[in-house]
């Protein structure tokens, strides 16, 4: 079998490993042919492919990014894209395609397996926001980032008497923010789940400097907004393709800190930085574990769906069930964030 296989979206920390999988494990095991497109759908448009096998991915374990490269590009949504993606699998007599990506890329795999393609899809984002799945390729490592940042500012907020704002991704969801705020002890976590009262906020903030502590640390995610009918109003700006503009919502608040506490705050705004860089083991082992899933349920005759993470089994899940659903922070892990402020 000809297999396809793309990285689409979004670069995070472990897509080599799910690559180095579907290699191994097609080639070795079923003798399959695997076919790596470039640049994610765009590539599969444009017909730029890249023959794999076990020469191209050795050593890639520990690298980050995707040796395939990746697009932020969505055939169904594009002029002939999805006529573009059906051309090139007949010409270059591909019978199946394994798409990792995060929801927007999965909602493409969708859309073409509804044109009769055969795809089994992986799941990965930093934002651990994909339905269906406890954990995506990519979360674990950010995370870690995050939690090492919020390490480090913590110092310097301490040694000069700050405030100090980190802003991290999330823009429908907060997992990295509740996550790393928790492990990085965080007094204020503000999350998308949980539109937030800045008149509160204020209030912790002078309780505590005034009662036992000269600092704090504030963890903010990108999608955080203020709840309506509080004093601070505050609409998102977006870019050019609709992302959240980084750092807008963190100097907001910032200013607001600021201006109500007379408290000398700094912002960091981790941005990219969290993408980038080697994976950690549990992402290397979550790409390797889905990899070999995905090939398998190929070789199985299993389409349209997706490889996810249940408890401790990797399981298959019908892409129709995903689409459009977004997975957030629960209430408990909420709780949590809030309890130890």
């Amino acid at each position: 079998m000809r297999v396809g296989l793309l990285t689409g979206g979004g670069d995070v920390p472990g897509l080599n490993a799910a690559i180095r999988a579907v290699v191994k494990r097609g080639e070795g095991e079923y003798g399959h042919s695997i076919i790596g497109f470039r640049n994610g759908w765009r590539g599969v448009v444009d017909g730029d492919i890249v023959p794999l096998t076990r020469n191209h991915i050795r050593n890639v374990l520990p690298s980050g990014g995707t040796l395939l490269g990746t697009a932020r590009y969505h055939p169904h949504a594009s002029n002939g894209g999805m006529d573009g993606v059906l051309a090139t699998l007949e010409a270059e007599r591909i019978e199946a395609l394994i798409c990792i990506g995060g929801d927007g890329t999965l909602h493409a795999a969708s859309k073409v397996a509804e044109a009769g393609v055969k795809i089994v899809a992986i799941p990965k984002t930093i934002d651990n926001d994909v339905w269906g799945t406890d954990r995506s390729i990519g979360f674990e490592t950010a995370v870690g980032i995050a939690t090492e940042a919020i390490d480090r500012v913590h110092t310097t907020a301490e040694s000069h008497n700050r405030v100090m704002i980190v802003e991290v991704m999330g823009r429908s969801a907060g997992w990295i923010a509740v996550t790393a705020g928790i492990a990085g002890g965080a007094e204020v976590v503000l999350a998308p789940e949980e539109p937030f009262d800045i008149d509160k906020v204020i209030k912790f903030l002078k309780h505590r400097h005034r009662a036992h502590a000269n600092f704090s640390i504030v963890v903010v995610a990108e999608g955080a907004v203020p709840a309506e009918g509080t004093s601070m109003s505050y609409e998102a700006p977006v870019g050019q393709f609709g992302e959240i503009v980084a750092g807008a919502i963190t100097a907001r608040v910032k200013a607001e800190i600021e201006e109500r506490t007379g408290f000398d705050t700094r912002v960091t705004v981790l941005g990219h930085v969290q993408r980038g860089g080697s994976p950690v083991p549990a992402d290397r082992i979550l790409g390797s574990r889905f990899g070999v899933a995905a090939i398998d349920a190929l070789a199985r005759g299993e389409s349209n769906v997706m490889t996810a993470l249940r408890g401790e089994e990797v399981v298959l899940v019908p892409l129709p069930e995903i689409a459009g659903k977004v997975k957030r922070v629960p209430s408990e892990l909420l709780r949590v964030a809030r309890a130890l402020a």
